[in-house]
Formats: structure tokens, C-alpha cells, sequence
């Protein structure tokens, strides 16, 4: 069985960091993980969050003032481990 959750990926690793820590502190499960290589830009680190989360993830993204994103992301991973991506809309 796969998984499927929604990134947010950034083009630096303080950013990553910083909006991880956002997150948590609204109480939101968030955790940094590898980006996946269809997004084949940025630091190479995402935020994940749950996609039940993803309006008000995006939301206090626009509040935050962090810079440097390149976008967020849905990933459906299946049960091989391969990982599918598509842009969050």
C-alpha cells in the first residue's frame, strides 16, 4: 500500500528549518524529508505536511514572510517506494 502527503519545497535549508518550525508551533504534524527528485530543484530538503493541511499550510506560508520557496507539492508514493509528484493547487 502507498502514501500520499503534500511538500513544501525551498531553495534554502534555513527556510526549510524555519517554516518546519512554523508548523509545529500552530501544532501541525510537519517533518523535514529529501526532495523528491521529480522536483530536481532547490536545497534538496522539503517540509512535509498532510494534505488535510494544505490550505492552511499555504496560508501561513503567505502570513510568514519566508522567502524562497519554490512551490508546494503533492506526493503519491505507491508500494514500491516509487514516488509520483504533482504541483499543490
Amino acid at each position: 500500500m502507498g502514501e500520499n502527503f503534500c511538500i513544501a519545497a525551498f531553495a534554502s535549508r534555513l527556510q526549510v528549518m524555519a517554516f518546519e518550525e512554523l508548523l509545529k508551533s500552530r501544532s501541525m504534524k510537519a517533518s523535514i524529508v529529501t526532495t523528491p527528485r521529480a522536483v530536481a530543484l532547490g536545497c534538496g530538503l522539503s517540509v512535509r505536511f498532510e494534505e488535510g493541511d494544505a490550505p492552511r499550510v499555504k496560508a501561513l506560508y503567505q502570513a510568514s514572510g519566508l522567502g524562497n520557496l519554490i512551490g508546494f507539492y503533492r506526493v503519491e508514493r505507491d508500494s514500491s517506494g516509487r514516488a509520483q509528484v504533482y504541483p499543490l493547487r
